[in-house]
């Protein structure tokens, strides 16, 4: 039975153990690197400055039909669609070969396999919150003020996480006994960054195009957080609960198909 309080409960009852092992892998990341965990703050800023420089100075894009933005307004608004591009996909394409990364949990009955998934997801919202941080302060930077939308932040990222971790439990669950599903995985998150309107506004796209660019996934997510970010605008209260209701159940069915399908991940591997 799909079960919120399942998900949250996992959440909160290995909550210990999820910040220990986040922890771990964020400085995994890092280890061995003269500047260290730095390189999470110098990463964003250089990706920030590449944005500028190549879309704004060399190929003096426009945002769709709309009158010429500056050109530090048009790095703000990709790069925004970048850092949801950027978390999905880091989750994705780690969670097929999650559970052969970490055989060892695997082999212990009384792990909660679940939480490496919550790893997954924390280990790449905290390079994703720096990055936002990079963005509101080049905003204050360009404009001189930062809008008070800017403090609808957490509520957008509750049904983006939502939907983030249930699609990863699914796909987990599925790259231990499906090993292709690693390289699909790859090819999707690239099909993604096009077929998302991080370059483009949905606007430009014929009619008749636009229902299938709002069936992806981050199309919702990019458009809300560039609104609230970078326009200045508040999120829809209606398209909120309906998408915040299907990320609560997308969660809730991820968990369900990976706790049912968990007892053969020993034999398996």
């Amino acid at each position: 039975m799909i079960n919120i309080n399942n998900v949250l409960g996992s959440l909160y009852k290995h909550k210990n153990l999820i910040y220990q092992l986040s922890k771990r892998d964020i400085l995994s990341r890092y280890r061995g690197s003269v500047a260290g965990i730095a390189w999470s703050v110098i990463t964003p800023m250089l990706m920030l400055v590449l944005y500028t420089f190549v879309f704004s100075y060399v190929f003096k894009a426009r945002w769709g039909e709309a009158p010429e933005l500056p050109r530090e307004m048009y790095a703000l608004v990709l790069y925004t669609g970048m850092i949801l591009h950027t978390l999905f996909s880091d989750c994705l394409n780690r969670a097929p070969t999650l559970m052969q990364n970490n055989t060892s949990y695997v082999k212990k009955v009384v792990f909660p396999l679940e939480a490496l998934t919550w790893v997954t997801l924390f280990s790449a919202l905290f390079q994703a919150m720096i990055s936002f941080l990079i963005l509101i302060v080049a905003k204050i930077i360009i404009t001189g003020n930062v809008e008070y939308t800017t403090l609808c932040l957490p509520l957008l990222l509750i049904p983006f996480v939502f939907t983030i971790i249930g699609v990863c439990w699914f796909i987990t669950a599925v790259g231990v006994y499906f090993r292709d599903i690693a390289h699909v995985t790859s090819i999707l998150t690239t099909v993604l960054m096009f077929a998302s309107p991080i370059f483009y506004p949905v606007s430009i796209l014929p009619e008749k195009f636009r229902i299938f660019i709002y069936l992806n996934p981050l199309t919702y997510f990019i458009e809300e957080f560039r609104n609230i970010l970078v326009w200045g605008l508040l999120p829809d209260i209606k398209n909120y609960i309906i998408v915040l209701s299907v990320s609560v159940f997308i969660s809730g069915l991820g968990y369900v198909f990976f706790q049912r399908t968990r007892k053969g991940f020993a034999d398996v591997l």
